[in-house]
């Protein structure tokens, strides 16, 4: 049976690793149900030149178009205010939840519970329900504050997973530094994927 898996873009840069998680996601079969803050859409156009549309129903349109080898059965797409979608309630959490890139703000909001947006709502249910959350915050340097919310989440449960790419792998590209961070972020949530060689595999 294939993992439900909700992935949050937000308004931090690192755009490029969002929607290759969310392209590796969909080629492994998951369920993905994707949310996306109106920053993400500055930051799509900004850093990939990719027009994420407001509406849910254009922003699937274009993501399929984008990755057309999907199973487009397997992508639903909610709007930022969508209280009724499968990921609001604790009676129907996914497997697992991503934020990447995830915005410095969205994890304060995360941190103090406040719960005022889907995205948010999101990682509350997933939390109290006891399922994997993982936040990959791409900010630098980080603050006092930064810190403190990330150790409370840690404390809470959730993984704190900074893009922080490895180079024991010899990337020859940007593509594969990419890689290395979204296979970070597949292994905490439990999917197969073969990104990349791991360490004391032979070449």
């Amino acid at each position: 049976m294939s993992k439900t898996i909700c992935l949050a873009l937000t308004g931090a840069s690192g755009m490029p690793y969002g929607l290759r998680l969310l392209e590796c996601l969909l080629e492994a079969g998951c369920q993905v149900q994707l949310l996306y803050s109106q920053a993400s859409q500055v930051v799509a156009k900004q850093e990939l030149d990719f027009e994420l549309p407001s509406r849910p129903s254009d922003a699937k349109a274009a993501l399929l178009a984008r990755f057309p080898a999907v199973n487009p059965e397997k992508l639903a797409v909610f709007g930022r205010e969508e209280w009724f979608a499968p990921v609001a309630s604790g009676s129907n959490p996914p497997d697992a939840m991503v934020v990447c890139p995830c915005s410095m703000g969205t994890l304060a909001a995360i941190a103090q519970g406040l719960a005022d947006n889907l995205i948010e709502r999101a990682a509350d249910v997933v939390l109290k329900e006891g399922r994997k959350l993982v936040l990959v915050p791409r900010e630098t340097p980080f603050s006092a504050i930064h810190l403190e919310n990330m150790l409370r989440l840690s404390r809470a449960g959730a993984v704190i997973l900074p893009p922080s790419p490895g180079f024991y792998h010899h990337p020859q590209s940007v593509q594969d530094i990419v890689d290395f961070v979204v296979a970070r972020v597949m292994d905490q949530i439990g999917v197969p994927h073969t990104l990349m060689q791991r360490w004391g595999e032979e070449r």
